[in-house]
C-alpha cells in the first residue's frame, strides 16, 4: 500500500520560513518523479516544484522560483520543500505526489500517488 505522508506545515508569519517533508512508504520511491502541490480555498490545485527520479530535472512554478527549493533523499524515502520569504498569498494546503519517472516533471499529468496534505498559513 502506497503513503504519502507531508509534515511540517503550521502558522508562521510573513517572511518566515518552513520546511515540509514528505515521507514515501510502499513504494519505490527512487524510480518516480516527484512534486509538491497547493490548493488554495476556492482556487484549482497548482504544481509549484517536481523533481526528476535521479534529481537531474526539476521545474519551478513562477509564483515560487527563486524562494521555494525542492530536494529529495531517495535512500531516506522523503521529499522536501524547502520555503524562505513565505508570503500570504502561499496560504494553502501543501500535498506531496508522485508520479512514474517516464512523465516529465514539467507537466502536471500522470501524478497518481497523493498526500493527505498538510496546511501552511502565512500571516502579515
Amino acid at each position: 500500500q502506497v503513503q504519502l505522508v507531508e509534515s511540517g506545515g503550521g502558522l508562521v508569519q510573513a517572511g518566515d520560513s518552513l520546511r515540509l517533508s514528505c515521507a514515501a512508504s510502499g513504494v519505490t520511491f527512487s524510480i518516480y518523479n516527484m512534486g509538491w502541490f497547493r490548493q488554495a480555498p476556492g482556487k484549482e490545485r497548482e504544481l509549484l516544484a517536481a523533481i526528476s527520479a535521479t534529481r537531474d530535472s526539476v521545474f519551478y512554478a513562477d509564483s515560487v522560483k527563486g524562494r521555494f527549493t525542492i530536494s529529495r533523499d531517495n535512500a531516506q524515502n522523503t521529499l522536501y520543500l524547502q520555503m524562505n520569504s513565505l508570503k500570504p498569498e502561499d496560504t494553502a494546503v501543501y500535498y506531496c505526489a508522485a508520479k512514474p519517472r517516464f512523465f516529465s516533471v514539467n507537466t502536471i499529468s500522470g501524478y497518481n500517488y497523493w498526500g493527505q496534505g498538510t496546511q501552511v498559513t502565512v500571516s502579515s
